[in-house]
């Protein structure tokens, strides 16, 4: 398995860790539990880390390759140092000695690899893409929040190289063949799945116990990467229009997990700045507690102690977040946008909003805030509906492709 830009292992928040790192990790682990191994290849960013790490279980690891600086780098400058990446897993399986059956890929770099190593192996290829360059372009506002053109042109070219494409939803299986003239008889519809032993619904007050709320505090909350397509402006903007019409409920909290909230502002990221100052700008600083990077084993207890998970997100090609808090039991509030449209039932497991429409989102927020019925009951479909998404049943699925291009390896 392929995950060269993010370790599966990091914790969650930073710029480059979120939805792709939790599934990478969690399809290992359940590919283990069934009695196959894996290997998790991923440039190393930190040359005081071992190379090796066991932590998926099962026999399972995560091997960091040596490729370019040992330090974090944008994505693009990752690209230049692939061919060095692949000599990397290429030395590594030589030394021990290993075959692979079956190559997956995340991600656009992790394609490029998956192909070299491919001309090496003659071993069948999976790719997902996770996000689609092409759709980030789509919605950018800025010239720095556009993808670049290699970026577009490997992941053209990676939907000719790979045998199958694993697409999170229908959604993402038309822009596929719509935009990246896909052939549509490689795409196999597979969403991602969910850890329910570690998210499922806990009592509210013994959830804001464990996080240090307490418990006649509401909260709602935001958890992902500080990021412009995120869309947190949009709910910076609906905060405002709670306090405005005078909707906001005595001591709410807007709990946003993601980002480094240690760092000093030099160190802050352009959008985390950004989005301190239009916080101050609207007044709502005092409701509003950017929390930084939290481990994925603590976040349960902040999906199960919120009133409300947040999605205002310009573009999402699934929506982990979302999944992950529907198993605690919490409504979800998100933009009617790629996978959120899918994934979020409206009026059944929360609600669907516009994309940048903060009355809408004030709106929904109101409701879930002022009616505790509707909120427990939305929580707990959101919960039972989740459990079609565990990751036994899911991998089950990913088992069955990977056994379909080895029958067709077999046959060529």
């Amino acid at each position: 398995m392929l995950s060269v830009h993010t370790c599966p292992l990091a914790t969650l928040g930073g710029k480059d860790t979120g939805g792709m790192n939790v599934y990478v990790r969690d399809l290992a682990r359940e590919l283990g539990r069934r009695g196959i191994g894996v290997d998790v290849f991923t440039r190393s960013q930190d040359e005081h880390q071992p190379h090796v790490k066991h932590d998926l279980g099962y026999g399972n690891r995560v091997v960091h390759i040596p490729s370019g600086p040992e330090s974090p780098m944008p994505k693009p400058e990752i690209y230049r140092h692939l061919p060095e990446f692949v000599g990397g897993v290429r030395e590594f399986a030589a030394l021990e000695g290993l075959h692979y059956d079956v190559i997956h890929s995340h991600y656009w770099l992790s394609g490029v690899v998956a192909h070299e190593l491919q001309k090496f192996w003659h071993a069948p290829t999976i790719h997902m893409a996770h996000t689609l360059g092409v759709m980030k372009n789509r919605i950018a506002l800025r010239p720095e929040e556009r993808e670049p053109a290699v970026r577009l042109k490997v992941e053209s070219q990676i939907l000719d190289w790979a045998d199958r494409i694993i697409a999170a939803t229908q959604a993402e299986r038309s822009q596929l063949e719509l935009m990246l003239q896909a052939d549509t008889r490689k795409i196999e519809v597979i969403p991602p799945g969910v850890e329910l032993s570690t998210f499922h619904p806990i009592a509210m007050a013994e959830a804001k116990e464990r996080i240090g709320v307490p418990p006649t505090d509401p909260m709602l909350l935001f958890v992902g990467r500080i990021e412009p397509l995120k869309g947190l402006d949009t709910l910076l903007r609906a905060m405002k229009l709670l306090r405005d019409r005078q909707a906001m409920p005595g001591h709410l909290c807007l709990s946003m997990i993601g980002g480094d909230a240690s760092s000093s502002p030099a160190q802050e990221s352009a959008e985390m700045e950004r989005l301190r100052a239009l916080r101050d700008e609207l007044g709502v600083g005092d409701v509003v507690a950017f929390l930084g990077k939290r481990d994925q084993d603590t976040l349960q207890n902040y999906y199960a102690s919120a009133h409300a998970v947040v999605m205002p997100s310009h573009y999402e090609s699934f929506g982990m977040v979302a999944l992950e808090a529907m198993a605690c039991g919490a409504p979800v509030i998100a933009s009617e946008v790629g996978g959120l449209a899918f994934l979020v039932r409206d009026g059944e497991t929360g609600f669907h909003v516009p994309d940048r429409d903060p009355e809408a989102l004030c709106g929904c927020l109101q409701r879930l805030l002022d009616d505790d019925d509707l909120r427990r009951r939305l929580g707990a479909q959101a919960a039972e509906y989740a459990k079609g998404y565990a990751w036994p049943l899911i991998a089950e699925k990913i088992v069955t492709v990977y056994e379909s291009v080895l029958d067709d390896e077999a046959t060529r």
